[in-house]
């Protein structure tokens, strides 16, 4: 049976191009000039573009792939697409449309293995009650899945992530460590049994906006991936203009996360979310913990940006569906950090 981890280099969300390193080529770009109808461009790198077509809709568009994250190809395909559908959902959308992208070395790959990854992706759109309408193809060395979304959103009811506001609750839906783990898998340390958690996590869809009566009390949302908890929190605070801080004791772990840090399973994203943050970022934490702040999560779960009053409301709203699901910290006025931990 293939292991399809030990067919590339690295995998999932850890295989993202650094964020200083994407800031660099971007700042080299002439992009063309924005047509009327952008609400969200890739400025803010917020998590999805934003086109108005009336007053009453918008379209939400994004596109995510990787290379494998677990041996599993139909976990692979499933966990692929929920990554893909979350950023859509972080943005307060539903998708509606799915195109996939698929990379594969046809020569030593055998074709059972990519119905699979197909079909685990599959299973997962048919959750999200949207369509896979088709896509593109072609012969590479190493296996590559992701999808292209697009979805819908009334455009007064968009999450992005520069609507934080000081005094508002920082709730998180997933456990951290995602990265640590599959890192862990890749070096043979666990299988897939062992971190099944960590894969029903990554499988699990973003979807908080099926169970909200009312989601105006989320004024700002992004999805946790491969700048892991730190990067992203950092890019929210920029983008609202707020400082963030985070409780440690009050974020969720998968149970092995710590002791998988601890021996030692790290991706080079680890380091490269390090050097990221490491000018905006004010912790206490040992060396073991700040890495959990590092982690790079594939499909992991929304932070959101909540009005004070509703969000314990919130957190009981989504726990039947959301393993974990936690207040983990605050917004406050912005300070000469834009992340703190605690």
């Amino acid at each position: 049976m293939i292991r399809l981890t030990q067919t590339v280099q690295k995998g999932g969300c850890a295989a993202k191009v650094p964020a200083l390193m994407l800031r660099e080529i971007l700042a080299g770009v002439k992009f063309p000039p924005l047509i009327p109808g952008v609400a969200v461009d890739g400025a803010l790198f917020d998590d999805a573009a934003i086109f108005n077509l009336t007053d009453e809709l918008a379209l939400v568009q994004t596109l995510d792939f990787f290379t494998p994250i677990l041996d599993s190809p139909y976990d692979f395909g499933a966990v692929a697409a929920a990554n893909s559908l979350s950023d859509v959902y972080a943005m307060g959308g539903r998708p509606k449309t799915c195109m996939a992208i698929l990379a594969a070395p046809l020569a030593t790959l055998e074709p059972h293995v990519i119905q699979a990854v197909l079909q685990g992706a599959s299973d997962i759109i048919t959750q999200s009650q949207s369509s896979l309408v088709g896509g593109h193809s072609i012969d590479d060395d190493t296996l590559k899945f992701g999808l292209s979304v697009t979805g819908l959103v009334h455009p007064r009811k968009v999450w992005k992530n520069d609507g934080a506001r000081a005094g508002d609750k920082l709730i998180l839906t997933k456990p951290l460590g995602t990265g640590t783990l599959c890192a862990g898998l890749k070096r043979e340390t666990y299988s897939e049994d062992v971190i099944r958690e960590a894969i029903d996590s990554m499988k699990r869809l973003n979807n908080i906006v099926d169970f909200l009566a009312d989601s105006d009390a989320i004024h700002a949302a992004t999805d946790i991936t491969g700048f892991g908890l730190a990067g992203h929190g950092m890019q929210l605070a920029q983008a609202s203009k707020v400082s963030v801080y985070f409780a440690f004791k009050q974020l969720p772990l998968f149970e092995l996360t710590l002791a998988s840090l601890h021996a030692g399973h790290l991706t080079k994203a680890h380091r490269s979310n390090d050097e990221y943050t490491k000018a905006k970022l004010r912790h206490s934490l040992s060396d073991i913990e700040k890495m959990v702040l590092f982690d790079p999560q594939t499909s992991g779960g929304l932070l959101l940006s909540v009005a004070a009053d509703k969000a314990q409301d919130l957190v009981l709203t989504l726990a039947p569906h959301f393993p974990g699901v936690a207040v983990v910290g605050e917004v406050r006025a912005k300070d000469s950090f834009d992340v703190h931990v605690e």
